[in-house]
């Protein structure tokens, strides 16, 4: 009956504590260049590091609306992006697609199909990407290794001086026997590009 007693009083501290190790890490300030800021954190139950890129815009919201969430436009993406198929669409509301990366040897080139949402709040204009990986449609190739870990999140936010918020936040992992120092210590230069083409292509 004690060891029973001891369970008892032992059990919702060490639920309290995994449950505090699965939430979410606060996001830690990286650096900041051209009016993008950086920030890095560490992913639940894993050795990478998920990514936090932000900056303001001073263009038109529609400009935004048109690129982000628009497979359709996609010469600001990533250029070692070597294809790209657009598996649905529905315009402002639901995109799913394949794109394969074109890695340097000896790397081997990675894969990835995805499934985003897109959701507009009518009143405040605030737009959300919501993306994660889609399994089961596209075959995987023994020449390619399928990324299956990955999500990204795009929040649009105008505000009332005529700026744009913008926020992009993931995690990839790019699988294969790239080690995770080496991805943490080059992850932040994703969000800063990206950020920066947006920025490119809307202002």
């Amino acid at each position: 009956m004690k060891n029973f007693s001891f369970i008892i009083l032992v059990l919702p501290i060490f639920l309290s504590i995994v449950a505090n190790d699965l939430c979410a890490q606060p996001w830690e300030f990286i650096k900041e260049k051209d009016g993008i800021r950086i920030y890095t954190r560490k992913e639940a139950n894993s050795s990478l590091k998920s990514y936090k890129g932000e900056a303001y815009l001073h263009t038109k919201l529609e400009k935004v609306y048109e690129l982000i969430g628009n497979p359709k436009n996609v010469d600001w993406w990533a250029d070692d992006i070597s294809e790209i198929k657009i598996l649905l669409y529905e315009k402002g509301k639901h995109v799913q697609y394949y794109l394969v990366y074109d890695v340097s040897w000896p790397i081997t080139d990675r894969d990835l199909a995805v499934d985003a949402y897109i959701n507009t709040d009518p009143v405040t204009g605030v737009r959300t990407v919501e993306a994660k990986p889609l399994p089961n449609v596209v075959p995987e190739r023994t020449d390619r290794i399928r990324i299956k870990k990955y999500w990204q999140n795009w929040t649009i936010t105008p505000k009332p001086d005529g700026t744009i918020h913008i926020v992009l936040e993931g995690f990839v992992d790019p699988g294969g026997s790239i080690p995770a120092w080496l991805y943490n210590m080059v992850i932040t230069e994703t969000p800063m590009k990206v950020i920066k083409s947006v920025k490119t292509h809307t202002e």
